[in-house]
């Protein structure tokens, strides 16, 4: 008798999303431009690239912060990109999308306790008011983040660096969303204590059953916890799949380029420079590949036209005129 799995469930579909500012006379800064992925029920998706390549404002779109520009975010059965950021809080899917912030000092409220942080979601999403379920619940949350219950009492300026991002998971998993955003949620703490809260979300992820969305600069991070990769550059997502096959093989330059800089204990590391200036985000030509100037295999093609993400291995994508095409035991080539 054979045994068929099912396929997996699309919890999160981004379609052709895009986020526009206006920032002067007849300019317009392209944050997100015409972005598009799927998040599975269970899956943990990293997302990385510099400062500036668009990140914080997708995952704001997606936790419904701010409003879509043009495109369409699906959650499960229900489209949310067309529910104005001011309405979101009293819709169904409020709750089960989370968010846990990059520092976890500025993001608690200095005049809450840890009690008081953890359950206002509690509050105001559940509208539980019974203090006794609460107090139980609170110490149910404690217990689960590894955050000793005599600490519920404290403010944030009395709390430690670490334990204040337990706080701020605790809040996040309050209501056991289904889908958890975490904007470099360690990038703020210790060294020493990042290692304990990367191992502390890996577990909630599996006891829960949550899918994540962890935005991050430490690829290293991404790699031991994340199922899949996108690569984002200047509002767009150049590359994407398997972490294993993006690391390993990456196809597009710009990800060769990242991938390079990791901290390694080689003794003669070979980061590899982009040299040039970052074309500017602001009324880009629609026609010209935004790391033209900067990538080491462009060409004339690369100032005419577009590249558009095409699959060079499955599930594994890249936007790039020129995908580079490793060979065993060589380095990467132009293919």
């Amino acid at each position: 008798m054979t045994t068929t799995t099912a396929p997996p469930t699309t919890l999160l579909q981004i379609k052709d999303l895009s986020k526009t500012f206006a920032v002067g006379k007849g300019a317009i800064l392209h944050a997100v431009d015409h972005v598009s992925f799927n998040i599975q029920a269970g899956e943990s998706l990293g997302l990385v690239g510099e400062s500036g390549c668009g990140k914080s404002t997708l995952i704001r779109l997606i936790t419904r912060l701010l409003d879509v520009t043009s495109g369409e975010i699906r959650f499960e059965d229900t489209i949310l990109s067309t529910v104005a950021v001011r309405q979101f809080p009293q819709s169904r899917q409020r709750s089960q999308i989370q968010l846990v912030f990059q520092d976890p000092t500025d993001s608690l409220n200095p005049r809450y306790t840890a009690h008081d942080t953890i359950v206002e979601p509690l509050k105001r999403l559940a509208k539980i008011r019974d203090r006794g379920q609460l107090q139980r619940r609170s110490l149910e949350l404690a217990e689960l983040v590894g955050l000793d219950a005599e600490l519920l009492g404290r403010f944030p300026h009395q709390l430690s660096g670490g334990q204040k991002a337990r706080v701020g998971i605790a809040r996040a998993i309050a209501l056991n969303p289904k889908l958890l955003v975490l904007d470099e949620p360690t990038s703020a703490l210790d060294v020493s204590v990042q290692a304990i809260i990367l191992h502390l979300l890996a577990d909630l992820k599996e006891r829960l059953g949550m899918s994540y969305l962890f935005v991050s600069h430490d690829l290293n991070v991404v790699r031991l916890l994340c199922d899949r990769v996108l690569v984002m550059y200047l509002g767009k997502i150049v590359e994407s799949g398997p972490v294993d096959q993006v690391f390993n093989h990456p196809r597009h330059p710009y990800t060769q380029a990242l991938i390079s800089a990791i901290p390694s204990f080689e003794a003669k590391p070979h980061p590899i420079p982009l040299t040039g200036e970052p074309r500017s985000p602001i009324n880009p030509d629609p026609q010209v590949c935004r790391l033209h100037g900067r990538c080491p295999h462009g060409q004339d093609r690369c100032h005419q036209a577009m590249p558009t993400l095409e699959e060079y291995a499955p599930g594994h994508w890249a936007a790039c005129h020129f995908p580079l095409n490793h060979v065993k035991g060589n380095s990467p080539q132009v293919a």
